[in-house]
């Protein structure tokens, strides 16, 4: 069950960093705009829109990513105190009761929302030829089956932890500097993959 788990798990982590790689695009993109604007006082008609459907393809892309390296904000005051076994528990309520649901209206709602804007081959209305926005609406369902796919990858993290009253590990990936700091800080305490220190 753990070689499924990371297989999802090292789909969504490629996804993510493929995505990630946008950024530089993005900047670029903006880099261009602004020594046009700004230098030779001759700015583009695409290039704002263009910066805005990039971010938002590098961030609704990313919600997969988070997911499978435990990323996603949580409020955890209380939950942290409860034993591995409750936690799980809990999650998987939440992810039958919540997640599934959400995700399913979001693909389902997602495919035809994107499908109509291929149909007529919408551009975006900001100005007068404006770049096509039909690909990156595309994006929507895409993404939320990324997100479904991860969702069973933690479903299935879940059941395992019920089972063994422990959380199985998760790939490891780049951690925010403020993690390691935490570490040094609580004197290397073991910090799980939830981000929970035992």
């Amino acid at each position: 069950m753990l070689k499924i788990v990371h297989s999802i798990d090292r789909l969504n982590i490629l996804v993510g960093k493929l995505f990630g790689w946008l950024i530089l695009v993005m900047v670029g993109v903006i880099l261009y705009e602004v020594f046009l604007r700004y230098v030779l006082r001759t700015p583009t008609a695409w290039a704002y829109d263009m910066g805005y459907m990039l971010y938002g393809a590098i961030f609704i892309m990313a919600g997969a990513y988070a997911l499978s390296v435990a990323a996603h904000v949580r409020g955890d005051v209380i939950y942290r105190l409860w034993s591995p076994r409750v936690q799980a528990v809990l999650d998987l309520l939440l992810y039958l009761l919540f997640f599934f649901p959400a995700i399913v209206a979001l693909i389902y709602a997602g495919y035809f929302f994107a499908e109509f804007s291929w149909r007529i081959g919408e551009r975006s209305s900001s100005g007068p030829g404006g770049p096509p926005v039909y690909h990156f609406k595309t994006l929507i369902p895409l993404a939320a089956a990324f997100l479904f796919v991860q969702g069973l990858a933690e479903v299935l993290r879940c059941v395992m932890c019920i089972r063994d009253n422990n959380w199985p590990a998760r790939l490891r990936d780049v951690q925010e500097v403020d993690v390691e700091a935490a570490k040094r800080i609580l004197g290397g305490a073991d910090i799980d993959n939830k981000g929970v220190t035992r």
